[in-house]
């Protein structure tokens, strides 16, 4: 697989509470941005790739509800997390 454990790892520990937060809406979002900035490389080579592309919309589908349950919960979270990321809507 394309990221390991200790990728995971230091994700969350960036962006989570520690490095076992797995749950909170911040490392979720971080990890699946990880994981579509992948799958984006992915297609730019292999265009015809269907299932990855069906798979890409799911993970931004994902993510976006995510950041809409954030902005509901704590915008100032929210602001946070995409200019950390880099995220626009």
């Amino acid at each position: 697989m394309y990221i390991d454990p200790t990728k995971k790892k230091e994700i969350f520990e960036k962006y989570g509470k520690s490095s076992s937060d797995t749950g909170s809406p911040e490392s979720q979002i971080a990890l699946f941005t990880y994981r579509i900035s992948h799958l984006t490389g992915h297609l730019k080579i292999n265009h015809k790739d269907y299932a990855t592309e069906r798979s890409l919309k799911m993970l931004v589908g994902k993510r976006r509800r995510l950041l809409n349950y954030l902005i509901k919960i704590d915008i100032e979270r929210y602001r946070a997390i995409i200019k950390e990321l880099g995220i626009r809507k």
